[in-house]
């Protein structure tokens, strides 16, 4: 494949101006609310609109995985791939109508905390916090970093080490400095990006082809030039190798030669969604972070529309590029797959990266790289902000039972610089692993474990018999007024009691130390610090060290009736449309 290094000033340009953009928007993020409390750095002061919620659960959705492996798997086998991000119209209805509500009415900030609540006890949570951050360092991020790495290595040559390094140092500082606000706004901003992009490269790879009915027609003689010309004595290669499938331009395939065969598209699918899109953190936290419910069902439509793009922006670009490059993209002997793409079994997931190089003009090369590296950066930051809040609500207020609220942000934010040094660590792991065995296992892994997680959720919120002390906990007791009295009640008491002890003593000796205190916030430095963390200083730490004021008894879900109506009807017909675009493509 050839190698293209981005040297030319339109495309230096465009990259830089992307750059500056990102930043400037972090920045001016960063001072729209307050990150020097935990629910102004974990959940954006619960103060984000519906756009910003639908654009941010897109983003962090969306990685460079999408790009490389959306467009690989719809070049060697079609359009049943997308399958996974239409099925997400139905599912995010149900996180927006059924889950939400539920993890609201709760009071609850991380997953792991809601299932505390509900079953008791601190196993069950502990579990869900440890498994959710090895799924989220050893998986989603080398996805990420895989397919990162697949772009930058093949399309551009950079260096992987120096590349995927100065992605992650930047996408860390913003997470860590401007907390869930910073990252939601940007992530907006990466979705536009993202689209624009997309959009631009599908228009010339589709003018390049002949349009759609050229699509049509031509995916299927899409084979190398060279397999009538192999010797069989030495290479043992099935048509079925090079032969594109007949059924490539359908979504439910047969349920025993299909390759996803429609039963695992209709339920397996489902299933996996439930776990993802209901009670994942990355996905549930920006939700958490909404005005209202109203915003959350919105910002769900929103995110469903969106999730329509996928199919016509990856996966038909990818079968576009079998088409132009099949000697390259559809190969089949292991020595020029190997030439090619540095690997013996295929090279499928060069599609998009090969579109890149050969049909953009200088500047909107620059443009997809851009593309790619919002994809990536969004896709990596939210997970560094979610996994920041597993591990600080759940894990570290485990050790530090009366950890101050000041030390639980800066233990989040600590958490963040380590998450980035494990994922340097592990790039060997994942350069070592560009066959694409390491995505596929990934996904086997996800497969296995997704089934349980989603069936305690689902058992958690609609079945009221599996145990006791249940209002605001289960979707039928969404609105209860009882007086809940929680299975971790002694255990919150405890840490309540201690903290209104520490907080007497500190109001004793705070007379002793206000001049000493004085005298340390006349640092620039420290001042510097403190308003770029957002940590505060001198007189101010006393009162960002006490515990934000509890939840709400009975917290407040209700809704505008003009307002509900609306989001109701956009719902439906967001659901009409999903089921006109299956039953078109079906």
């Amino acid at each position: 494949m050839d190698r293209v290094t981005i040297n030319n000033p339109a495309d230096i340009a465009v990259i830089a101006g992307y750059f500056l953009m990102v930043v400037g928007v972090g920045v001016w993020s960063m001072f729209r609310t307050n990150r020097g409390t935990v629910g102004g750095y974990f959940l954006a002061g619960r103060s984000m609109a519906w756009w910003a919620v639908g654009a941010s659960l897109f983003a962090s959705n969306i990685g460079s995985g999408h790009f490389v492996g959306l467009a690989g798997t719809g070049a060697a086998a079609g359009i049943a791939v997308g399958g996974f991000e239409w099925n997400a119209l139905f599912i995010v209805l149900l996180l927006g109508w059924l889950f939400v509500p539920v993890y609201l009415t709760a009071g609850v900030i991380t997953m792991p905390q809601y299932l505390k609540k509900r079953f008791g006890g601190t196993r069950i949570s502990l579990y869900l916090s440890v498994i959710s951050l090895f799924l989220y360092i050893f998986t989603k991020i080398s996805v990420d970093m895989f397919s990162g790495a697949v772009f930058i290595q093949q399309a551009l040559g950079w260096n992987i080490y120096v590349s995927v390094i100065a992605l992650l140092i930047i996408t860390a500082l913003y997470t860590v400095t401007g907390g869930l606000a910073a990252l939601m706004y940007t992530d907006t901003f990466q979705t536009f990006v993202i689209i624009a992009g997309a959009f631009v490269l599908s228009g010339f790879s589709l003018a390049k082809v002949g349009g759609y009915s050229a699509l049509l027609a031509k995916y299927g003689s899409a084979m190398p030039s060279n397999v009538s010309s192999l010797d069989p004595q030495r290479y043992n290669i099935s048509p079925e190798c090079y032969t594109p499938r007949q059924d490539a331009f359908s979504l439910l395939r047969d349920p025993t030669t299909g390759d996803l065969p429609w039963p695992g598209v209709v339920f397996g699918m489902t299933i996996g969604g439930i776990w993802y899109w209901c009670s994942d953190q990355v996905i549930v936290q920006r939700c958490l972070a909404a005005r209202s419910l109203t915003h959350v069902k919105a910002g769900c439509i929103v995110c469903g529309y969106l999730k329509l793009l996928p199919m016509f922006l990856m996966v038909f670009p990818g079968m576009i590029s079998r088409i132009l490059y099949p000697d390259e993209v559809g190969c089949v002997v292991p020595e020029d797959c190997k030439r090619i793409c540095g690997t013996e079994v295929g090279c499928s997931n060069i599609a998009y990266p090969k579109l890149v190089v050969t049909v953009m003009p200088n500047g909107l090369r620059g443009l997809m790289l851009a593309v790619m590296l919002a994809a990536l950066m969004s896709s990596l930051a939210s997970i560094f902000n979610s996994s920041s809040t597993l591990f600080t609500m759940d894990i570290w207020t485990r050790i530090r039972p009366l950890a101050t609220e000041r030390e639980l942000i800066v233990v989040g934010r600590v958490w963040v610089l380590c998450i980035v040094a494990i994922s340097i660590c592990w790039i060997p792991v994942v350069q070592a692993a560009q066959s694409g065995q390491l995505f596929d296992y990934i996904q086997s892994v996800s497969c296995y474990l997704s089934p349980p997680i989603a069936s305690v959720f689902l058992l958690a919120v609609f079945v009221k018999r599996v145990n006791e002390s249940l209002h605001r906990l289960v979707f039928s007791l969404r609105h209860s007024k009882e007086e809940r009295t929680d299975l971790d009640r002694e255990q919150v008491e405890k840490k309540r009691r201690a903290c209104k002890k520490a907080q007497e003593k500190m109001a004793e000796s705070t007379n002793v130390v206000t001049e000493e205190r004085t005298k340390e916030e006349k640092s620039g430095i420290c001042r510097l610090f403190s308003g770029l963390f957002g940590l505060g200083g001198g007189a101010q730490d006393a009162a960002q060290e006490e515990p934000e004021a509890p939840e709400p008894q009975v917290p407040d879900i209700s809704e505008a009736p003009v307002w509900k109506r609306t989001v109701d009807a956009s719902a439906l017909i967001m659901m009409t449309v999903a089921v006109f675009m299956w039953g078109y493509f079906a």
